[in-house]
């Protein structure tokens, strides 16, 4: 199912509302959709090199409108609609992150698991729905959601942008690599930016 569903976004990459299509994947990934917006990104920016902002862009703001959404589903309907998709990635059990959060680090722990997923191939939609079920904070929760997304999308539509088709088979095979590195690196921001905002609070 996942792979005709690929091949499908795939084709949507090169029609006149590529765009459009581009917006309403972004959207419905971060709570549902199973293929990354990346596959969406990488032909469209390769046949529209000149508008590589505006295809990260868009990609950036239909994914954090779609994060926002997952994070109300996991806060006012985790039992009626969360469940069935957690159940649809196979996982079956997320109570015990309610208290994971509520200890002491819980905070800067969640904001690193929501960093790695949103810049990495980690399912960023369990992340989305999960932290609304915790009833993680809110302002943290876009603030990372933002930074994440939009740093993994705008650096792909710059490299294909700028450097061409070339670039696609590079950051096909290393993209988890850089992912991974580009994660740590806003997890550690995260952490100072959450260390900074307590004692600014104290």
């Amino acid at each position: 199912m996942f792979r005709a569903i690929y091949l499908k976004t795939i084709k949507l990459a090169g029609h006149k509302s590529s765009k459009l299509f581009l917006g309403v994947i972004s959207f419905i990934e971060s709570f549902i959709f199973p293929i990354p917006p990346d596959v969406f990104i990488i032909p469209m920016t390769i046949a529209q090199r000149d508008q590589w902002i505006r295809i990260a862009l868009i990609a950036t703001i239909g994914s954090l409108l779609g994060a926002c959404l997952g994070y109300f589903i996991g806060y006012v309907f985790f039992n009626e609609i969360g469940i069935k998709i957690f159940e649809l990635y196979g996982v079956d059990n997320t109570l015990f992150l309610k208290e994971k959060v509520s200890s002491e680090g819980g905070t800067v722990a969640w904001i690193t698991l929501l960093a790695i997923a949103g810049f990495t191939p980690v399912p960023f939609k369990l992340l989305t729905i999960t932290s609304g079920f915790v009833h993680f904070n809110i302002f943290y929760f876009i603030i990372v959601s933002l930074i994440t997304r939009g740093s993994r999308f705008f650096i792909i539509a710059f490299l294909i942008g700028n450097f061409g088709p070339a670039m696609k088979k590079i950051i096909e095979k290393k993209l988890l690599f850089v992912s991974i590195v580009f994660a740590f690196i806003i997890m550690i921001v995260a952490y100072f930016v959450y260390k900074f905002l307590l004692n600014f609070a104290g």
